[in-house]
């Protein structure tokens, strides 16, 4: 081989060494920024969900804040943290921002509202009986059946429902939470309840509308893509709802069934003469609700005298005995209970309302408040039709909102017949809130949501539920 063949050789054996060199240190370059960008990535998710958990907290800080301002003006319930942009949208901290938002309704303008859910105006599925479930969107029997068994603390099958037995044949098997369900993601495991069922458009159940969620047959699930989310049962039922028996100051609440008439005189309104004849009539019969002391009538303090329209010789306070009637039994040693006109009025009674109560239970799990509740969660109280309800909607944007139970009587259709099975079950103010943050970060437009469920107490507030990865 001739010298310059020989160079030649050496020259294109350098030129490909030198093109090995550069495709090796572009892919080490290229692995490099790959690792660069995914260190970046998870360091800017990271952020995002500390900026989420900002959100969170802001929320705790504000609803805090607000039941301590209510109190201090005796309010039950403004609707403040349900809708309000300046503590929650898109508030800005670091490299990013977070906010606090929910899905908006079909009958609200907008398609996410800024602020928090309280759990008090949906269904609890711990404390409603088969009846409110049946009225809850046409829940099936035998999905209602399930219900009730997976929840109590016995192995008798209901009609149509399942226990051990059922659940140990399944492939994984598992048993009966035979308890309380602490979320509503758990009825996944009852007998007979689907996906679809319970968080209909829902897919990633995280409670807003997201692109596949409104986009129709082009990727799951199935929906209608009309722009309002379709949750299911699930926009409508919680595992969490309970309100302390205290009054708008934070006080609790007179028990009628039992104070004495010291007691008694210590509420606003009330009178000596509405005192003695609360506990005469409570000797004679038990007060179911509150709207009872519209019955209330004068105390007899002479029991020597026969009133008119008694047999000679009767009592003064006996209950007037009409033929082929029997008289009320009346307890030893109780006030007699007088037959004129009644003391306590209607609006005498508003405003006693939210200082007395029929229930020894400090705290009322399930209640529904009145100020928040859907149509479909209204019509799940015995007796509330859907035109009802929607009264009590109306009512409730027109006038403003109840600030006690007894408001009721103010809404067009609603009368004391109706009012009296649903007060027990009814509230105006809520203590249990669900929280939905969302964080992200500026330019890489990393995002992570957290959403929990917390509940006011004396000592500040408690966690309930926690989930992330929405």
């Amino acid at each position: 081989m001739t010298l310059p063949t020989r160079r030649g050789s050496i020259l294109i054996g350098l030129l490909w060494c030198l093109a090995l060199l550069a495709v090796l240190v572009i892919g080490v370059l290229h692995s490099a920024r790959l690792e660069l960008r995914v260190s970046k990535n998870h360091a800017d998710s990271m952020q995002a969900y500390y900026l989420a958990l900002a959100g969170i907290e802001k929320a705790k800080a504000v609803i805090y804040l607000h039941a301590k301002t209510r109190r201090e003006s005796a309010k039950n319930h403004t609707g403040t943290t349900a809708d309000d942009p300046r503590q929650f949208k898109d508030i800005k901290l670091g490299r990013g921002q977070f906010r606090v938002f929910r899905q908006a309704s079909r009958f609200e303008s907008e398609k996410v509202v800024y602020g928090v859910t309280d759990e008090e105006g949906r269904l609890n599925v711990n404390t409603a009986d088969a009846e409110a479930l049946r009225r809850l969107d046409q829940m099936p029997p035998e999905a209602i059946a399930a219900i009730m068994d997976f929840r109590d603390t016995d192995q008798s099958v209901s009609p149509g429902g399942a226990e051990a037995e059922y659940y140990a044949a399944l492939r994984p098997p598992y048993m009966p939470k035979n308890a309380p369900f602490e979320s509503i993601r758990e009825l996944l495991l009852v007998k007979g309840i689907s996906r679809e069922q319970l968080y209909g458009e829902d897919a990633n159940q995280n409670g807003l509308l997201d692109g596949p969620e409104n986009d129709g047959a082009l990727n799951p699930p199935i929906d209608n893509r009309d722009g309002v989310l379709d949750a299911g049962w699930s926009a409508h039922l919680t595992a969490h709802s309970s309100v302390k028996n205290v009054n708008a100051s934070g006080r609790e609440r007179v028990n009628v069934q039992e104070a004495d008439e010291a007691t008694l005189l210590g509420v606003s309104g009330m009178t000596t003469d509405m005192a003695k004849a609360i506990i005469a009539r409570r000797g004679q019969n038990k007060f179911e609700s509150l709207i009872d002391l519209l019955d209330v009538v004068a105390s007899n303090p002479n029991p020597g005298q026969g009133p008119e329209g008694q047999p000679p010789g009767a009592a003064r306070g006996a209950p007037i005995t009409r033929p082929g009637q029997n008289p009320t039994p009346q307890a030893p040693g109780a006030p007699a209970q007088g037959t004129g006109q009644p003391l306590i009025t209607e609006d005498q009674l508003l405003t006693m309302a939210d200082d007395l109560t029929t229930d020894e239970d400090k705290a009322q799990p399930g209640l529904i408040n009145v100020n928040t509740a859907s149509i479909e969660v209204l019509i799940c109280l015995p007796g509330i039709t859907r035109e009802l309800a929607q009264a009590i909607i109306n009512h409730r944007q027109s006038s403003g909102f109840f600030q006690n139970t007894v408001g009721l009587l103010k809404v067009p259709g609603l009368n004391r017949d109706i009012i009296k099975p649903i007060l027990q079950r009814v509230c105006v103010r809520s203590e249990t809130f669900q929280i939905l943050a969302e964080g992200r970060v500026d330019g890489t437009g990393a995002r992570r949501r957290i959403m929990e469920v917390i509940r006011l107490e004396s000592s500040g507030i408690r966690t309930l539920y926690h989930r992330e990865e929405l």
